[in-house]
């Protein structure tokens, strides 16, 4: 038999649901999904740009939906086994942002942000496992955190994406210990500075901030588009079977120093 290094790497006949993929990275995300053979879901508010996406796609399914709203992780893991019957690898991607000091951070806007960014992603995490224990998947669940999750920026305040990023790597943690032996893995990665509508205006696009970050970064600048796909593809596939509740930081050497 001739080894095929690359076969693990495919995700032919099985479903992904990717949050936040109206734009930027979730876009993208599911795009490599999509060339790896997934049938994709695509989720998010703005479903226009979603049914844009689904033009370009093989397979994909469009899903309305958003995360602040209390029912709808399970509204959208119900969606899926609709129209796919299963679930095989969920993208956690789907966040908010809005810097601000912590003397002027409200409650309210802290706890907003926590629920799209942390609990939302627990309760889809929880109702795919659901399934895939049912249906003994062997399932993938990536949470996409931030090196926020990791270490203080502070130059740029947002303590309740601070929070929420720090919360779903230790909950990536916590999730991967729990069902390892349930046939579902769990991990995360944390991109470092990476081009999206969230870091326009504040990272790209300003001259200082982006001196800044270049200074900061190990190799001196910022992540191409395309420098995510191979982590996302590793974590999303048989090709990190043996790989559970760990953090990937693709962020040009940011959280090293």
């Amino acid at each position: 038999m001739t080894l095929d290094p690359f076969a693990q790497f495919r995700l032919d006949g099985k479903v992904a649901i990717v949050t936040g993929a109206s734009a930027g990275l979730g876009a993208r995300f599911a795009r490599v999904l999509d060339a790896a053979g997934a049938r994709v879901v695509l989720a998010a508010r703005r479903v226009e740009r979603l049914y844009q996406l689904a033009d370009e796609l093989r397979d994909a399914h469009v899903v309305g939906t958003d995360l602040s709203e209390r029912d709808a992780p399970s509204a959208l893991v119900e969606a899926t086994l609709a129209h796919y019957g299963r679930v095989d690898v969920l993208v956690n991607n789907a966040g908010t942002s809005t810097p601000a000091p912590a003397f002027d951070e409200s409650t309210e806007k802290f706890t907003s942000t926590l629920r799209v960014n942390l609990v939302a992603p627990f309760e889809l995490a929880r109702e795919c496992a659901r399934v895939m224990v049912a249906t003994e998947t062997r399932g993938a669940i990536v949470n996409v955190a931030s090196i926020w999750g990791i270490v203080g920026v502070g130059q740029i305040p947002e303590a309740g994406y601070a929070a929420s990023k720090g919360g779903l790597v230790n909950l990536t943690r916590e999730l991967g210990a729990q069902w390892a032996r349930r046939g579902v893995r769990v991990n995360c990665l944390a991109p470092g500075w990476f081009r999206s509508e969230m870091t326009d205006g504040l990272m790209f696009g300003d001259e200082s901030s982006e001196r800044w970050m270049r200074q900061r970064t190990p190799m001196g600048r910022g992540g191409e588009e395309h420098e995510l796909d191979g982590a996302l593809l590793f974590l999303a596939s048989d090709a990190s079977s043996f790989l559970t509740g760990q953090v990937v930081c693709v962020d040009g050497g940011w959280t090293s120093i």
